[in-house]
């Protein structure tokens, strides 16, 4: 056993510790906090290992408030209090532009907060049956494992979700296809400002009446959706009701997003709501401006973006999301300013984006692979159809960071300003965004 001082917080939220020139990362350890460890695996320039009694204790600790938490896999920083979340984050990102991209924002952003509970709106829970553990287990992975957590309870899942997970374990239980329903994803929506929750059962076989009569029972009891998966995320189609839709609002832009309960919404509504507003107010879009939202999705940013007046073109991979985008853009009243178009992105060139221009604005908001090719086919800052500006909204820091760096490098912008966004509290995940100017 060896004591350490714990540094700071990597990306993955352990702790940074230094031993003879060795980097150590501890799970369980917060920065300032001297700390017992065990080594569970060492390496030529680092190693591994975990808290076995924290010493002296940081300010920023606190209880974890789920009994699962250093089990589950879902979270990995309940132990610290949100500012030191927070901060860890912010740190992540100006240190990635530091060292990776070589860049420094003019301005730093203040960080978005939210709830920090009750905010996970999309989730994909697995389910075993596990005869030895008592029956049909519901939940996230277990940390670095491919077995399914026991849980009874989860905090970031909205109250009413968290409270379905032991019901869920008996429903399944129930079913003569147990073994053959290995996944559980839910999805929530709105309605007039209440949530609207969804679970979509992925099934390998199928169901047998009896099965049909407890799926159709468990939802009018529990005041839930229930949609079935036989196969890939085109398969999915609502069970019971059967006329089952879902929506969710942008009410500071009086828009309303219909979606499928497998196509790509932000888990944090919350969150999502509060970045929708400040990237269409970094962006500051207005009718003398033509903008593309690459990597649009179903819309989130390309109808703000409209319902300010901008003509908008939203450019995106999936024919599905392109098409419900169109939807979308037609059910809001904002189809003369918003068009949609499939793209392969990750291809980008400046040959296929030149249909595109000129452009005054773009907002980026890729996964997290990032968006090199798209950033090397945008005009550069001098050509006759450089852009004003570039709002990115990333998921990956690294990745932000390798971007920035072609963009303020190679193509002549600069970053005027970037902050973290905080969509996955008690996790590690780093959102954030940035604008880049002329």
């Amino acid at each position: 056993m060896s004591i350490v001082t714990i540094e700071s917080l990597d990306q993955e939220g352990r702790g940074i510790a230094r031993v003879d020139g060795k980097a150590v990362f501890v799970e369980g350890a917060l920065p300032g906090e001297r700390v017992a460890i065990e080594v569970f695996k060492r390496k030529p320039t680092y190693e591994l290992a975990r808290t076995t009694e924290v010493l002296s204790a940081s300010a920023s600790r606190v209880t974890p408030r789920c009994p699962h938490f250093g089990v589950c896999g879902g979270c990995s920083l309940q132990h610290a209090d949100l500012p030191l979340q927070v901060a860890a984050k912010q740190r992540v990102l100006e240190e990635a532009l530091a060292r990776i991209g070589r860049v420094r924002a003019e301005s730093l952003l203040s960080p978005v907060y939210g709830p920090a509970w009750g905010y996970r709106w999309r989730a994909r829970l697995s389910v075993r049956h596990v005869p030895k553990k008592g029956g049909v287990l519901v939940g996230f992975h277990e940390r670095k494992s491919s077995f399914v957590a026991d849980m009874l309870e989860c905090h970031v899942l909205p109250a009413e979700l968290s409270a379905l997970l032991p019901r869920l374990r008996e429903l399944v239980g129930a079913l003569t296809l147990r073994d053959r329903l290995p996944q559980i994803e839910v999805a929530v929506g709105d309605r007039n400002g209440r949530p609207v929750f969804a679970l979509v059962l992925r099934i390998l076989a199928a169901l047998t009446p009896a099965d049909q009569a407890l799926l159709r029972q468990f939802a009018d009891d529990h005041g839930v959706q229930l949609w079935l998966q036989t196969g890939g995320p085109q398969t999915v189609v609502p069970f019971h009701p059967p006329d089952a839709t879902l929506a969710y609002e942008l009410p500071e832009f009086g828009v309303t997003m219909p979606f499928g309960p497998a196509e790509f919404t932000q888990v944090n509504p919350f969150i999502n709501r509060v970045l929708v507003r400040r990237a269409v107010s970094m962006l500051a879009p207005d009718a003398a401006d033509r903008v593309a939202d690459f990597f649009c999705g179903l819309g989130n940013f390309t109808l703000p973006i409209a319902r300010r007046g901008a003509d908008v073109v939203g450019v995106e991979g999936s024919a599905a999301l392109v098409t419900r985008a169109g939807e979308n853009a037609t059910r809001n009243g904002l189809a003369a300013r918003a068009r949609f178009v499939v793209a392969n992105l990750f291809a980008a060139t400046a040959e296929s984006l030149a249909p595109l221009l000129p452009l005054t604005k773009v907002l980026i908001d890729p996964p997290r692979e990032g968006a090199i090719e798209l950033a090397k086919a945008l005009p550069a800052r001098d050509d006759a159809a450089g852009l004003q500006r570039i709002v990115y909204v990333s998921c990956n820091p690294a990745t932000l960071a390798r971007d920035a760096a072609l963009l303020v490098h190679e193509r002549g912008y600069r970053l005027a300003a970037a902050g973290v966004v905080n969509m996955f509290p008690h996790t590690a995940h780093v959102e954030s965004i940035a604008m880049f100017e002329r």
